[in-house]
């Protein structure tokens, strides 16, 4: 299980105090959505923002990259020290050379999918990715209502995972709390995004407690009669140090 509050609902003005309280919380992950306007109607930040949280912790960068033209930010965003880099099946078939340049740069490599596309499309990249990263809402912003029509696809992407063999991370961004949680964690889910739910409460080390104890209660319910999917932390895709990837 890896708890990743959203960077997306903290307090821009207070970053740094922000970091502070992520790395007191326990999470393992802390994402981060870049947003261009176009791919989404939304702005976020840019990758001197990553580089500039950067020195101040050691945690796990995953960098959620909503943009129509990835290509000219992968390095930025490598250089600005991104554990994992994010793109969505969206872009078509670009898609492919996307993940070869993301591990060609020794990062982890993730694969997004929007609710309305067809799960099938990123079938073909389920053995060159570390992470499958299922939205739960409509992306751009923060604090949309989770889309329960999504979970069908969360128990697809599980079973192909079990199924193939496959280590990759099953994550889940939008509209996430204690209990869409654990509803997504009895469907397969392993990587839990949430931004109001965490970042947006005052005590982000409770809500971070409050929402493993949801997804781990969830998972017990589960467990009897189910064989454990593979350990991701051992993907062939991985690339570089343990350090750099969060392994």
């Amino acid at each position: 299980m890896i708890i990743a509050p959203s960077l997306l609902a903290a307090n821009y003005g207070r970053l740094a105090r922000e970091i502070a309280r992520h790395k007191a919380s326990g999470a393992e992950w802390l994402h981060l959505d870049i947003m261009d306007g176009h791919f989404v109607p939304n702005l976020s930040f840019g990758p001197g923002v990553v580089k500039a949280l950067r020195p101040l912790t050691r945690t796990f960068f995953d960098v959620h990259l909503m943009c129509s033209k990835p290509e000219v930010l992968l390095p930025l965003f490598a250089d600005a020290g991104a554990n994992q880099l994010t793109v969505h099946v969206e872009l078509g078939a670009r898609v492919e050379s996307l993940l070869w340049k993301i591990r060609s740069m020794g990062l982890k490599a993730g694969l997004a999918i929007n609710p309305p596309t067809q799960l099938s499309l990123v079938r073909p990249f389920l053995g060159q990715i570390d992470t499958l990263l299922i939205m739960t809402v409509n992306p751009g912003f923060g604090g949309q209502e989770f889309i329960h029509e999504c979970l069908p696809k969360i128990q697809q992407a599980d079973s192909w995972r079990r199924e193939g063999g496959y280590r990759f991370h099953l994550e889940v961004d939008g509209g996430i709390n204690a209990q869409t949680a654990a509803e997504c964690a009895r469907a397969g889910a392993d990587v839990f995004v949430s931004g109001t739910a965490l970042f947006g409460q005052r005590n982000l080390k409770a809500a971070v407690m409050k929402l493993r104890r949801a997804v781990r209660l969830a998972r017990a319910g589960t467990a009897e009669g189910r064989d454990p999917a593979p350990s991701p932390s051992h993907s062939p895709a991985a690339l570089g140090s343990s350090l750099r990837h969060g392994s």
